[in-house]
């Protein structure tokens, strides 16, 4: 499976605005159109703005629920946005900024077990299940090898055959650390998935019952 290179551009076309910019003109989500979309998912404005979400009206052309991605340093990198709603041919989501970055709580990556994620609704969807974790959005994290070094990754993307390859990836990436699959329930392409179908106590059961096994396999 050969592995996507993004392109983000580091300002926001059309105004050269910085990440930090676009972010501090940003509305808080709650009572905003972008809380109706994160309630649909079964996201709560209160664990949203946890991760820093906020909506933004115009983020290159639509209106989008927004975080920002931050460093192993803390230092605020670049913004993702997911569209509350697309047509056809457009993208669901747009990046701008510098790589590096991952979604996660303040340093997720220190916190025991280490979950990797790729979206930012499977990092939502876990933290409303009681579960911390970072989120790569499908790009390169150099710093990610060394805080795993000696530690148990648990690899916790999509179900199906792109998820595997993305553990497989993650398993050449992070040599020093020992990383083990965790797939979404049966019947669940993603996290969201999971928490809309099943309910947050389900998930929350699934995944350390996985992780129980996993551990008991070694």
């Amino acid at each position: 499976m050969k592995k996507h290179i993004f392109k983000d551009p580091v300002s926001m076309p059309g105004s050269s605005l910085s990440p930090e910019e676009v972010y501090a003109g940003a509305e808080p989500v709650s009572g905003t159109p972008g809380h109706a979309y994160l309630l649909r998912r079964g996201i709560g404005a209160d664990i949203a703005t946890t991760f820093g979400v906020r909506y933004h009206g115009d983020f290159a052309g639509r209106p989008a629920v927004i975080v920002p991605l931050h460093d192993v340093q803390g230092n605020l990198t670049s913004l993702h946005g997911r569209y509350l709603s697309t047509a056809r041919l457009q993208d669901k989501m747009f990046t701008v900024g510098r790589p590096g970055g991952v979604i996660s709580l303040p340093e997720s990556w220190r916190v025991d077990p280490l979950i990797v994620v790729e979206g930012l609704f499977d990092a939502l969807s876990l933290a409303v299940s009681g579960w911390s974790s970072v989120a790569t959005i499908g790009r390169h994290v150099p710093w990610l090898a060394e805080v795993s070094r000696g530690r148990t990754v648990w690899a916790a993307f999509d179900a199906g055959r792109p998820g595997e390859a993305n553990a497989e990836s993650y398993r050449k990436q992070l040599l020093g650390a020992e990383v083990r699959r965790l797939p979404p329930p049966p019947r669940c392409k993603d996290w969201n998935t999971a928490l809309v179908k099943r309910g947050r106590e389900a998930v929350s059961k699934w995944v350390a019952s996985q992780m129980a096994a996993g551990e008991a396999m070694g």
